[in-house]
């Protein structure tokens, strides 16, 4: 998996062609400081539906965080696509998961989208493609959690020392999130299910799983489906 990233604080510049087979894009950034009233152009990339989901949130926090992760999407997708970044057409798969996708589009597309407390990511590409991006979470967060994970992935957690446990957590769960959410399933799959532990032979086969660098505090991942030959 080859990764055209946009890195944090910087300019989303999109690519003007999709992405060839094993390529992803990558936009990892934070968003702006300014409240996101309705006239903030960012409101303006967002659908009708868009909008009103950004209305409701009570923080304004948060609704900066909605509105600049869901117009960011809009803004690349467009590029890729030629539509105007409100009128990108996205829907959901059919199934029990419904997977966010775009609609009609021309050319093989896939993308995603994560944001935690304040960073966010996003990924296209022409393959079925999952991002995840976390905040490192306490000590005590990691021990409620790895009960859940595969059994390997807890013994190599478990055979770190304690203060290292929860930015290796973050690298695997980010991992792991990325992968569910490239299947399409998401957290209805178990966690242990899967093994996406430091061993990276052992990983799922059929797809790429990696870490990608982000800032202090912070892990995100991208996995990305093998284009068939």
């Amino acid at each position: 998996m080859n990764a055209t990233v946009t890195p944090v604080n910087a300019t989303v510049t999109p690519l003007k062609a999709p992405p060839g087979a094993g390529l992803l894009h990558l936009v990892v950034f934070r968003p702006p400081v300014e409240d996101a009233a309705p006239v903030c152009p960012l409101m303006q990339a967002l659908d009708e539906l868009e909008a009103a989901r950004a209305a409701t949130f009570v923080h304004d926090r948060d609704r900066r965080q909605y509105v600049a992760a869901h117009a960011t999407l809009r803004r690349v997708l467009a590029e890729y696509t030629g539509h105007e970044p409100s009128r990108v057409p996205l829907g959901r798969a059919e199934g029990p998961y419904g997977k966010p996708q775009l609609i009609g589009s021309p050319v093989p597309l896939h993308f995603n989208l994560s944001h935690s407390h304040g960073l966010i990511a996003i990924g296209v590409a022409a393959d079925p493609v999952g991002v995840d991006v976390q905040r490192v979470p306490s000590p005590e967060a990691v021990e409620v959690v790895l009960p859940r994970l595969h059994p390997r992935e807890r013994e190599e957690l478990r055979a770190l020392p304690a203060s290292e446990r929860p930015e290796a957590f973050a690298r695997l769960w980010t991992r792991k999130e990325a992968y569910l959410k490239g299947l399409g399933t998401g957290l209805t799959r178990s966690p242990a299910a899967d093994y996406l532990g430091e061993t990276a032979a052992a990983r799922p086969a059929g797809w790429t799983v990696r870490n990608v660098p982000v800032q202090p505090g912070y892990a995100a991942a991208a996995a990305l489906r093998h284009h068939p030959t």
